[in-house]
């Protein structure tokens, strides 16, 4: 498979460590298991229990040793994932023995089946994984019966295999992607904050507000689009743990699913095809495409998105949406809205690295396109309206996916959000994406990046209500030319 971007640039681009795992078999060869069981595990649990040991022995993952101090049972070392069978008292929780909250991935094993039940509502069925992840503080759950075994994810994704105990090829292909991907909202430190920098009261941001606003108001009928999770509906065993959640959340009011993101229009400067002899500069990344080493300007990019926590269906402007973005060489910020009381939480989503990604990735395909097919519409675009992003964890039939759009990532392993692999994926798929729209002769529009249990982002030409217009088509009753 052609390298289009090296870890190295990716690092540059995104601050992805060069470390970062992309595949299963590297996901393997960094992760370290401790398997921690609750006391009287039942038959099928302990059978289960062995045979994931035996599973993950032959993918190639480390296994720890359980270790003692003055005969109590140690704290797991950071970057040590947890595997938690059976039901545990509260004393005994895995939580209590992590070295920290966001560093120690816990997967809780139970012998029963999944809380999947006929005439659930996706947002019912949601509300029952996250339920339950706080009831027993972990972060992934399995459900095990005498005939299949349930991996059930934080950002709401259920993936059932048909066999009593784990076959390798499963846990390599699918459960340890999840573990190796934990969820993490960005924190302190990662974003330049721009406190109040984002000024609501411009025509510029009215008019891209309108846009999130009817975006919402469409998606508002469709059940697919999960909309939030309050943390304050959820039981804890204790306010110790509550607090834990709030903590891990980083006071968050809970979770929300997807988001709409605006990239603001970018002057689109062409690459140009490299030399052996060229010595490349910061300001140029080197891309392979279309049997081409490209040398492509990356602009700074800005976009505006929905906040974390906030009701996707029923945005308020002045509350919900917040300015992200990436200076050339520089690091992510975050602008918050101007204007908002003191004790107002604004919080960048969960996906703010994979936004950013997108954003990114537009502005190389654009310099591209604008030199290899001068005709594209795409730079010209871009240049003019920006780009409408939609996220959601579902996906799309094939009728659903645009004119000029290109489908790629389903046989990526499944990550979560917020993970640096997810940022990966969606800046190297869209150049995949844009090599299949040359080969086929497409005009380029825009990408559907497809995340294997997860969702799908849509990212391309048409605005945020166009596209929930699309994509909601059954229930609309007018249609109206883009832009």
């Amino acid at each position: 498979m052609t390298e289009r971007i090296s870890a190295f640039w990716l690092n540059r681009l995104l601050g992805i460590p060069t470390s970062t795992p992309l595949n299963p078999a590297s996901m393997s060869a960094q992760l370290r298991v401790a398997i921690c069981p609750a006391p009287g595990l039942s038959p099928r649990l302990s059978e289960f229990t062995a045979a994931l040991r035996e599973a993950f022995r032959q993918c190639g993952v480390s296994i720890a040793d359980e270790v003692t101090e003055n005969g109590r049972p140690a704290r797991f070392e950071a970057g040590t994932a947890v595997i938690a069978p059976g039901s545990f008292p509260d004393r005994l929780l895995p939580i209590n023995r992590v070295s920290t909250l966001y560093n120690n991935l816990i997967v809780g094993v139970y012998d029963e089946p999944p809380p999947v039940r006929d005439g659930q509502t996706p947002q019912e069925t949601l509300d029952a994984v996250i339920g339950r992840l706080a009831w027993e503080m972990v972060h992934l759950l399995i459900y095990v019966t005498d005939e299949s075994w349930t991996v059930c994810s934080m950002n709401g994704g259920i993936t059932t295999f048909d066999t009593p105990l784990p076959e390798p090829e499963d846990v390599l292909e699918s459960l340890i992607p999840k573990i190796t991907a934990q969820v993490v909202p960005p924190r302190d430190g990662d974003l330049e904050l721009r406190h109040e920098a984002l000024d609501t009261s411009t025509p510029e941001f009215r008019k891209i507000a309108e846009d999130f606003v009817e975006c919402g108001r469409r998606w508002a009928a469709n059940p697919r689009f999960m909309n939030h999770t309050s943390r304050e509906s959820l039981d804890y065993r204790n306010d110790f743990y509550r607090k834990i959640v709030s903590r891990y959340l980083d006071d968050r009011s809970g979770m929300s699913y997807g988001f709409f993101a605006r990239q603001l229009p970018v002057a689109v400067k062409p690459a140009r095809e490299a030399n052996d002899t060229d010595e490349v500069k910061e300001s140029l990344v080197p891309v392979t495409v279309a049997g081409k080493r490209l040398l492509v300007p990356v602009p700074d990019v800005r976009i505006l998105t929905t906040r974390s926590g906030c009701r996707k269906t029923a945005i308020d402007p002045e509350r919900d949406l917040v300015e992200i973005g990436l200076d050339a060489g520089g690091k992510p910020w975050l602008a918050t809205p101007a204007g908002l009381p003191a004790d107002f939480v604004t919080r960048p989503s969960f996906d703010t690295l994979t936004i950013i990604a997108h954003a990114v990735g537009n502005a190389v395909i654009a310099s591209i396109l604008r030199t290899v097919r001068p005709a594209s519409r795409f730079p010209k675009l871009l240049e003019r309206f920006g780009s409408g992003m939609t996220h959601w964890h579902h996906y799309p039939n094939d009728d659903m996916i645009p004119k000029g759009y290109v489908k790629h990532g389903r046989e990526n392993p499944p990550v979560s959000c917020s993970t640096p692999q997810s940022a990966a994926y969606s800046l190297l798929g869209k150049l995949d994406a844009l090599e299949l729209a040359l080969e086929a002769g497409i005009d380029y529009l825009g990408d559907v990046h497809i995340e294997p249990g997860h969702g799908t982002n849509i990212v391309g030409t048409r605005s945020l209500s166009g596209m929930a217009m699309f994509l909601n088509s059954e229930q609309c009753a007018c249609a109206r030319k883009e832009w």
